[in-house]
């Protein structure tokens, strides 16, 4: 798969980092305008810009679209934002009330990203890695199975602490390497990480807000919980209405294990009272970037 490889550097400081979003700044700025795709990447004077890791989704630490702030439980939440920053390479972090870094050990650290586009929310999508680059800076290289498993985005999926969430624009061998590091995480004894918790299939309950955000709440894929906020956020608990609330959402996305190609969540998520579940694991579904 074809990718572009920029050279640069990592940086948290004043920043609010999770587990799957941490900013960058490459060596030579111009290439961000390198970047394919109709969405440019939003960046500073400086050419430090927002990140977001390609096929993760770490649980929510700060989630606000659509009301006041809320987040996931935050063992997990918490749990990858450290292991992405141990990985990346600092070696202390100080954060605030609000979770926002004000000290680093060190105060940034080299590393490269692998990039085919920024979402519309113009944060650059990319793998993410460190040490020496596999190649020149600016250029396009070939992205294959060995070099994704250098990636930080691989050692999270392979650590438990992130979901697979998966759009078209990734190759089906790099999926396929990711859904495998997945199964081998839920498959060991004890499962790692949040798979040891997690209520995506088996059905979390949400009688309100709390149940998706205090520290014994639902641990469920991210996507389906900020659904599920924006969803309450209405102003009312009954689930009764969530499944076309889904479906004006319009995700659009294939499910994998029947070949469907679909509109709206609503096809793979069941509400039963206050029970809601999903019917196809997150690694079954390819969205549409």
């Amino acid at each position: 798969m074809p990718m572009l490889l920029i050279k640069g550097s990592y940086h948290i400081l004043n920043a609010r980092p999770d587990g799957d979003t941490v900013h960058f700044t490459p060596d030579d700025m111009t290439e961000w305008n390198l970047v394919e795709g109709p969405h440019k990447v939003e960046h500073n004077a400086s050419g430090r810009a927002r990140l977001r890791l390609e096929a993760i989704d770490a649980l929510e630490t700060h989630y606000s679209r659509t009301g006041p702030e809320v987040h996931q439980p935050l063992k997990f939440g918490h749990a990858a934002q450290d292991e992405l920053l141990r990985w990346l390479g600092f070696t202390s972090v100080t954060r605030d009330a609000n979770e926002k870094v004000t000290a680093a050990t060190p105060t940034s650290v080299p590393g490269w990203i692998l990039t085919r586009g920024a979402a519309k929310d113009h944060r650059c999508i990319a793998l993410a890695g460190r040490g020496t680059p596999p190649g020149t800076s600016g250029t396009q290289i070939f992205v294959d199975v060995p070099m994704l498993k250098t990636t930080v985005n691989h050692h999270l999926l392979a650590t438990g602490l992130a979901y697979p969430t998966y759009y078209r624009s990734l190759f089906p061998d790099l999926r396929n390497e990711l859904t495998a590091a997945v199964h081998q995480a839920q498959a060991a004894t004890p499962a790692k990480g949040l798979w040891s918790d997690d209520d995506t299939l088996n059905g979390a309950t949400v009688t309100g807000m709390s149940s998706l955000t205090d520290d014994t709440g639902a641990v469920i894929l991210p996507k389906l919980f900020r659904r599920l906020v924006d969803y309450l956020n209405l102003g009312s608990a009954d689930l009764s209405g969530f499944p076309t609330f889904l479906d004006h959402a319009q995700d659009r996305f294939w499910i994998l294990s029947t070949g469907q190609h679909t509109t709206g969540l609503d096809a793979v998520v069941e509400v039963s009272n206050s029970k809601v579940r999903m019917t196809h694991p997150s690694e079954d579904l390819v969205f549409e970037d």
